[in-house]
């Protein structure tokens, strides 16, 4: 059988074990019989049995709508009432199973998982029926004929086929929350990059103005109005669009290029997922980019050893740094000196950065968030935690102390943490 995919996959592997094991129990059931009144047409039906299970194997889930399920469907009453032909009216008084006994239940469980519920107990009135009419015209009295294998069939229809539907309802929500994260995740970066950035320049562009006065007052204003807007639309949450939407008019064309058609698309989606997962990450110093901080107010003091870290990682965390660095130089007094002290213990490497300077007031940090200043909320817890590593901000009187601690590995997003003391 074609590997299924997706959440589905489950239930069809299960169908394929019935269909094994249903096909087992009616052999048996012919071969304790001694192949009814008529063996050649009983084992020949076991055989066409056998044959369209094998197929089904096969076809199924990749190739599941409409024609395969109709011809599992008729293939399965065929067999159904091709009993008569094996088994003598005595067999059928006597309360013997049809040739294909459990089998029947096949495609009932294949229309349920393909089509829903209401399909699932479709499938299973048609295969009632035949039973039933095949019963009437070996004689049975109707009135005493027990009907639990019909309703088994038809709660087995309908509630696998609702229990298909559920799952692919969560399976479709569980993708929509990871689209969500990773716009999440991107939007995260792109705003620590604005903030280190153009926000920075805009909060300078006004403050300068300010002190300036005249017209560089009203050149500072724009400038802060500007930055204003700007915090906001980078801290609005993400739009994803479902994936079964229509695009923008004016992104249609694009998206369906005659040169670029759908299925090449996803053959270069592939390649880039194997690149992106086969080639090894190349590592970096994070000594060699965080030396380029020191000036005659900034020590750094880093080990002789190196201090490998994946290049990605190291680039984030000398960012970080920087940001720490940015804090002091805006909030602190002129003169404020700062220490940069690098380190590795046990598998992770800290990276402490320490001021001087009249130090974080209580609350301060949790105001600048609601505020939209983002200098320790995304710029370095962000960053840190993305690395799935921890912050640990102290400030008890004169001066501050930022210690970030991250993982020699970069580990999935959503496992690290930040610490305030």
């Amino acid at each position: 059988m074609r590997r299924a995919m997706g959440i589905e996959g489950p239930f069809w592997r299960a169908i394929a074990v019935f269909r094994l094991a249903s096909l087992a129990y009616a052999a048996l059931l012919v071969l304790r019989a001694g192949g009814y009144a008529r063996p050649a047409v009983a084992w020949a039906v076991v055989g066409v049995m056998l044959a369209w299970t094998a197929v089904t194997l096969v076809l199924y889930p990749a190739a599941r709508r409409g024609p395969l399920l109709a011809a599992d469907l008729l293939v399965t009453v065929g067999c159904l009432l091709v009993t008569p032909f094996a088994q003598s009216r005595g067999d059928v008084l006597a309360g013997a199973m049809p040739i294909t006994a459990t089998w029947v239940a096949g495609p009932v469980l294949a229309y349920g998982v393909a089509r829903g519920r209401r399909a699932g107990a479709v499938a299973a009135a048609v295969v009632s029926a035949a039973d039933l009419w095949l019963r009437s015209a070996g004689g049975v009295d109707i009135a005493s004929f027990p009907v639990n294998g019909a309703v088994l069939m038809f709660m087995a229809g309908v509630v696998v086929g609702h229990v298909a539907r559920l799952a692919r309802e969560a399976e479709e929500r569980m993708r929509r929350a990871e689209r969500i994260e990773a716009a999440g995740r991107e939007r995260e970066r792109l705003a620590r990059g604005i903030h280190d950035s153009v926000l920075q320049v805009l909060a300078l562009v006004q403050r300068r103005g300010a002190e300036i006065g005249g017209e560089a007052a009203e050149l500072g204003r724009l400038a802060g109005e500007q930055e204003s807007a700007l915090r906001a639309l980078v801290q609005a949450p993400p739009v994803v669009r479902p994936p079964d939407s229509a695009p923008p008019p004016g992104l249609r064309g694009r998206l369906r290029s005659p040169a670029r058609p759908r299925r090449a698309l996803a053959r270069e989606e592939t390649s880039r997922h194997v690149t992106n997962t086969t080639t090894a990450e190349p590592e970096a110093d994070l000594r060699d980019l965080l030396r380029p901080y020191g000036t005659a107010r900034v020590t750094v003091s880093a080990p002789a050893t190196p201090l490998p870290l994946p290049a990605e990682s190291a680039r984030e965390v000398a960012a970080a740094v920087g940001a720490a660095l940015d804090n002091v130089v805006r909030h602190c007094p002129e003169g404020t000196r700062a220490w940069i002290l690098a380190e590795e213990d046990g598998g992770a490497v800290v990276v402490t950065v320490r001021d001087d300077g009249p130090g974080i007031p209580e609350g301060r940090l949790e105001q600048a968030a609601r505020e939209g200043r983002m200098g320790v909320a995304r710029s370095i817890r962000g960053r840190v935690a993305d690395l799935g590593g921890t912050v640990t901000v102290t400030s008890s009187g004169p001066g501050t102390e930022i210690e970030l601690t991250v993982p020699a590995r970069t580990p999935r997003p959503g496992e690290g943490g930040e610490r305030r003391s």
